[in-house]
């Protein structure tokens, strides 16, 4: 039953930032009946082709900010590294969703690591790491190889360094910025392998199944849906993100990326709150895929179904060589190409995704190059 604090048809969402996380979240927001509203420092950009409205404006310009509140009924944002002064010019105005502690959490990975820690998610070694004495005494703690890490502002491998050798650690200290840092030990992982979990403004939590992923250059490369693991590994993985969400309390989507051990144990890495590249795959083999997720879960609808009606396997389509695979992509029956309106395939951008279906259970005896069978 749809709760009666729900926003009815016709009311508008507020999304901060204007990229393809936007975009495909604005496109799901509409198919249920709202319009949406794009603030972005951009004057092109992905979201905002797609959307009812926009504002260009810097994220610190409290006056735009403060018009565009008055101009949406909820506010949600596409990506973490919005600052957190733009949630704190918005709060009181308009509801936020996620709140800015979810935002704080996920910004700073000294805080990411004891959150996950105290919300019962097991996580690697790892040292604040404030000055090179204290790299020198974390790196005497942790053991190489390790990898040192900006605390902020890091994605898709950007801002940090694997230390191999000690004397590989003062020129990474003096290379990365901002500072503090973290040193984490470096994991001999089987798999990389991420979760996505729903919480709604009734506090319910819907989670998609795990999936692997495999990453090339640093950028998510594929993403198989099921992840090809054990069941007690993916029931685990599923009861991981629960308990992110739950502990943060957020409404909206979160993601949780995991590091799959020999011994089949997971272990925490990163928090994202908000879709993730490595559930795009649900858009297709989903009743409920993640962006529509995201829109009912702010909008105070009931959250949707997460089975999957298929299987999948997911492709992120990167710089020239995805844009020259899109004439055949689209002219699959079994692939699923989604593209994102930008204007150059410039090298590392990502521009598009494919998603592949396959009947439900047939990934399992699937080797990769199979399973991917030309995506």
């Amino acid at each position: 039953m749809t709760r009666p604090d729900a926003l009815p048809l016709g009311a508008t969402i507020g999304i901060l930032g204007g990229g393809q996380l936007g975009r495909m979240s604005a496109m799901a927001a509409a198919r249920l009946g709202y319009r949406c509203h794009i603030f972005a420092p951009e004057a092109e950009c992905p979201a905002r082709q797609v959307a009812a409205a926009g504002t260009i404006a810097a994220y610190d310009d409290v006056a735009a900010l403060h018009r565009f509140a008055a101009a949406v009924d909820v506010v949600t944002y596409e990506f973490e590294n919005v600052p957190a002064a733009t949630l704190a010019a918005l709060e009181g105005r308009v509801p936020c969703r996620p709140g800015p502690r979810a935002l704080a959490i996920c910004q700073d990975r000294l805080a990411e690591k004891r959150f996950l820690a105290e919300a019962g998610v097991p996580v690697g070694p790892w040292r604040a790491v404030h000055s090179a004495e204290e790299l020198t005494s974390a790196l005497a703690e942790i053991g190489l190889p390790a990898v040192l890490k900006t605390t902020r502002l890091g994605y898709d491998g950007r801002g940090q360094a694997v230390l191999h050798r000690p004397e590989d650690a003062l020129p990474a200290y003096e290379r990365l910025s901002p500072k503090p840092l973290i040193l984490e030990a470096f994991i001999p992982f089987t798999a990389e392998i991420s979760a996505i979990a729903a919480r709604g403004l009734d506090g319910a939590v819907a989670c998609y199944d795990a999936v692997e992923n495999q990453h090339r250059h640093h950028i998510l490369d594929l993403s198989f849906a099921p992840a090809r693991l054990p069941e007690a590994a993916a029931r685990a993985a599923r009861e991981n993100v629960a308990r992110v969400a739950q502990a943060l309390e957020l409404v909206g989507l979160v993601a949780l990326e995991m590091f799959l051990l020999p011994d089949g144990g997971l272990l925490g890495n990163e928090i994202a709150p908000r879709p993730h590249n490595s559930g795009h795959w649900t858009m297709d083999a989903c009743a409920c895929g993640q962006f529509e997720q995201h829109i009912r879960a702010v909008a105070g609808l009931p959250l949707g179904p997460v089975t999957r009606h298929s299987d999948a396997v997911m492709r992120n389509l990167v710089g020239p060589e995805g844009l020259a695979a899109w004439p055949r992509l689209v002219s699959r029956g079994d692939v699923v190409a989604h593209w994102y309106g930008k204007d150059e395939a410039k090298p590392g951008r990502k521009l598009g995704h494919a998603n592949r279906l396959l009947p439900l259970g047939r990934l399992q005896g699937l080797d990769d190059v199979t399973a991917c069978d030309g995506i």
